[in-house]
């Protein structure tokens, strides 16, 4: 059985052929956000239907990390080592103090709760980006079905006021996000109204000047599925989830190469213990590989 597939030749630097994907953990409704803790070493990440967060060690443990999670979703680390959070139930972006406490950062804007955070990443300067699409409150499966107020947009909260700016407001479905290596680019997925098949689901990428975004050009359509988490190496390479796996795309939006999985995959990141090894939620199961690459996922 083949893990790869190779479309471009350069791919075949990235991946170890006998590296397998292996299964490290099974039995969930929806596995999603993933985030490695290198000084813990443990990946936590959410089983979202199920209102928990997991973790699983490298020894093959997993254990409840937090029941209940207020439905999290995608989650990132902090320049202090924090877990930041996004909630569907809350409809919030949370932040786990050292002490264990539970700190809110964002929940509102303009006066009007936010839909329900999906994905978040933290820029160089502290301040902390995510996506806030409907999706957690579309049904009471993944979140609690409540009434939409605001569109759905991708916001920047400012590390030093705590105030949340929208900076991408030109997007169906924002999900996914990810700066580039040097952080002048910003990639986010748009996966679209998602019971609306002839929406648009592909990757934007817009520029960044310090707060701000520009562009927003299209970058490069998943096909088959759609990318819901995307990670970044240190070449600038995109890995994102897919309808048959994790997909990587050059910095030029040219799709080199596919991790084929057995489920349809929601989200990865990298870690381990030199952050090449890539872990992947897919529906009920944790996987992982081996790669020739390393992310910037922080340890």
């Amino acid at each position: 059985m083949s893990f790869y597939e190779a479309i471009d030749p350069q791919f075949t630097r990235f991946v170890m052929f006998n590296a397998p994907v292996k299964k490290l953990a099974t039995g969930f409704d929806w596995a999603e956000g993933p985030v490695w803790f290198g000084d813990a070493n443990c990946l936590l990440f959410s089983d979202i239907p199920n209102n928990r967060i997991m973790r699983w060690r490298p020894d093959g443990e997993v254990s409840i990390y937090r029941e209940p999670s207020n439905y999290t979703n995608g989650h990132t680390r902090d320049h202090q080592g924090r877990l930041v959070s996004c909630e569907h139930g809350g409809r919030r972006v949370s932040r786990t103090e050292h002490d264990g406490s539970i700190t809110v950062l964002a929940d509102a804007y303009q006066g009007k709760p936010l839909n329900s955070p999906n994905d978040v990443v933290v820029k160089s300067d502290g301040s902390i980006w995510f996506t806030d699409p409907h999706y957690g409150i579309m049904t009471n499966y993944e979140g609690y079905k409540s009434e939409q107020e605001l569109p759905c947009q991708v916001y920047r909260l400012d590390p030093e006021t705590g105030a949340i700016e929208a900076v991408v407001t030109d997007m169906v479905c924002p999900n996914g996000l990810a700066f580039s290596p040097d952080e002048s680019r910003l990639y986010v997925a748009d996966t679209g109204a998602i019971f609306d098949e002839s929406a648009d689901r592909h990757i934007r990428v817009y520029e960044v000047d310090g707060k701000k975004v520009s562009g927003g050009a299209h970058f490069h359509t998943i096909d088959p599925g759609a990318s819901d988490g995307l990670r970044i190496d240190t070449d600038g390479n995109i890995w994102s989830s897919a309808g048959d796996g994790v997909h990587c795309i050059s910095p030029e939006g040219k799709l080199l190469g596919k991790i084929l999985v057995p489920e349809l995959v929601s989200n990865v990141c990298f870690g381990g213990r030199n952050k090449h090894q890539l872990f992947i939620t897919a529906t009920t199961s944790v996987y992982s590989v081996i790669l020739n690459r390393e992310g910037m996922q922080r340890p």
